[in-house]
């Protein structure tokens, strides 16, 4: 994905002489522990992330007087997907901490989530004293092997004297050129052990040979905006790596300057606004109608911040197959990896998007063609039914939720039908308010995204948290971490007995035999919510929708909506995995 290429955080600005003032006045740190938590302070981290344990011990004992709030989480699952989330909205990477063995393991379906979609992060996992690696010590796990495959870079710490600054470097690489997760691993020993001088650990900073291009090649932006000048079926493609990149504004100003329509990928949501008139929103598997349409009919496409990954392009061959390619991203491995970009632009997506916009000098001349796109809207609605004989419609709660919130709440979900809903019928005019799990597509996401979210958050900013009633189940304990933080976060569990998205697959593809895939044994989740300490609300039909979320989302504090949906909805428009996006269906018998 495409990322503005700063090498660190402003917060940990090397050139920062307050920071320095600061430090000289701070106890010296004397153990490696401290010096794991001081690179921490040094990067600026305000909260942490975790589940103690044994190996990791004496990092917790050093954050005991730190500037650092750890939010102890009932799961260390919980721990990565709350540091997850609180990256993607403050912008710098979210810190989680774990001990050895299961407590590393744990992590380890959040750190590959982070790494899927490319989201700032950095775990800290304990592990046993450095003589006793290797030999099945109790609770030892090859955790930088484990994750080695699943990391932007991974670290295991041998000296009390160097383990802070290996801190800091990691944090940097977390948000440095494209972001992802970093693992630093820490020997007992390591931590326990003095260190052999009083020195502070190096501000974050990234390795001398890592370099990050943030400028392209001028002569294929040369050639790439005579390609856009001479289009007359233009369409932008913008990723997760414009709201990464902080490159929304960009993105914006050169679409609407020369009335491209833009198509978002589901990453991407927030990256244009959905109630201008050039929105063609989502785009993919369940992208609208008239998204797919665009992509499938343009003759140049703009993607910028993008993996093209296969829940996007279905087939490959029927993908923007009339199109040539303008690819901006960040990593140059993504380049023609997966869909062919006849105009490679490998860099900062801020800043290739200011030098297309100083090289095009006219606007295509696409009046016909924002007429069809006009049309598709039209014909392609994703309005929806409701009658008074059929149980509640999933839409009609996520329209509710989003009419009485403001145009700046954050929305999280898990996974499954829940999340597609939440994509297709909220509107999303801002980056950084929408929080998912996107590449590895992991249920139970949404709980600990919405209390990272609420953390990074701004006070006046509400966290809507859509789960399903499968996904929910697999991180419900988190919901007591948000009653004793008394966090002000509103759940809404779209509960249709189901795991919905496999159900609707066993009816399309495998004649309705539902394999382990009904839910009807759930607890009453609004009673739960009470059992927990938060404050519980059931929906049933219409008549309670709007006075239900108006309570939920007046209380001060969790929030829980069990709201029972008809459980027979499905998710229109969809394109069968490896399909043709032009031929999305509408209706199951269409598939």
């Amino acid at each position: 994905m495409s990322e503005r290429a700063t090498s660190v955080s402003p917060r940990a600005d090397t050139e920062s002489t307050p920071q320095d003032d600061t430090t000289a006045e701070r106890t010296p740190v004397t153990t490696g522990a401290e010096s794991v938590v001081r690179a921490l302070e040094n990067a600026g981290v305000e909260y942490a992330f975790g589940v103690q344990g044994g190996a990791i011990m004496p990092v917790y004992d050093a954050l005991y007087d730190a500037d650092i709030e750890h939010i102890t989480m009932a799961h260390e699952q919980g721990a990565s997907h709350a540091a997850d989330a609180y990256g993607i909205v403050a912008g710098e990477p979210g810190v989680c901490l774990a001990t050895s063995g299961p407590g590393a393991t744990n992590l380890v379906t959040g750190i590959a989530d982070a790494d899927m979609d490319s989201d700032p992060m950095i775990a800290l996992t304990g592990q046993v004293p450095t003589g006793m690696v290797g030999n099945d010590a109790f609770q030892e796990t090859d955790t930088t092997g484990v994750t080695k495959p699943i990391t932007k870079a991974n670290t295991f710490a041998s000296d009390p004297d160097t383990v802070g600054d290996e801190v800091g470097e990691a944090f940097a690489l977390a948000n440095t050129g494209r972001p992802g997760p970093t693992v630093v691993d820490l020997p007992k020993d390591v931590t326990l052990s003095d260190t052999s001088s009083t020195r502070e650990p190096a501000p974050p900073k990234t390795p001398s040979t890592y370099e990050v291009r943030e400028s392209a090649d001028p002569d294929i932006v040369h050639k790439a905006a005579r390609r856009i000048e001479a289009s007359t079926r233009p369409t932008m493609l913008l990723g997760g790596g414009v709201i990464k990149g902080d490159a929304t504004a960009e993105a914006r100003a050169f679409a609407i300057e020369h009335e491209i329509p833009v198509v978002t990928t589901m990453p991407g949501l927030g990256a244009f606004p959905e109630d201008h008139e050039l929105a063609m929103e989502m785009g993919g598997m369940h992208g609208t109608g008239y998204a797919n349409m665009a992509i499938t009919h343009c003759d140049t496409l703009i993607a910028v911040g993008t993996r093209f990954d296969d829940r996007l392009t279905g087939g490959i061959e029927t993908f923007a197959p009339d199109a040539e390619v303008i690819h901006i991203d960040i990593d140059p491995a993504e380049i023609s990896k997966n869909v062919h970009a006849e105009y490679p632009l490998v860099g900062d997506a801020a800043t290739v998007l200011e030098q297309l916009t100083t090289e095009v000098r006219t606007a295509p001349k696409a009046t016909k063609w924002r007429a069809q796109c006009q049309q598709w809207k039209s014909d392609y609605s994703m309005a929806y039914k409701t009658p008074d004989d059929e149980p509640l419609k999933p839409e009609f709660v996520v329209e509710a939720l989003d009419e009485a919130t403001s145009d700046r709440a954050i929305v999280t979900t898990g996974v499954g039908q829940h999340q597609m809903w939440a994509c297709q019928y909220w509107t999303y005019t801002e980056p950084r308010t929408w929080i998912s799990s996107h590449g590895l597509g992991t249920m139970g996401y949404g709980l600990p995204a919405a209390i990272g979210a609420r953390l990074a958050a701004d006070d006046d900013q509400e966290i809507v948290c859509f789960e399903g009633d499968g996904s929910f189940l697999m991180t419900i304990q988190e919901l007591a971490v948000a009653v004793r933080e008394n966090l002000d976060i509103t759940v809404v569990v779209l509960n249709n007995e189901y795991i919905g998205m496999v159900r609707q697959w066993q009816d399309a593809f495998f004649e309705g035999r539902h394999s382990a895939s009904e839910y009807n044994w759930c607890p009453e989740f609004d009673t739960l919510a009470e059992a927990f300490g938060a404050k519980g609300f059931r929906i049933d039909d219409y008549d309670e929708v709007a006075e239900t979320v108006e309570a939920a989302l007046e209380y001060d504090g969790p929030s829980v909506i069990d709201a029972h949906i008809d459980p027979h909805a499905n998710v229109y428009p969809m394109v069968p995995s490896g399909g043709d996006n032009g031929q999305f269906a509408l209706t199951e018998d269409q598939l």
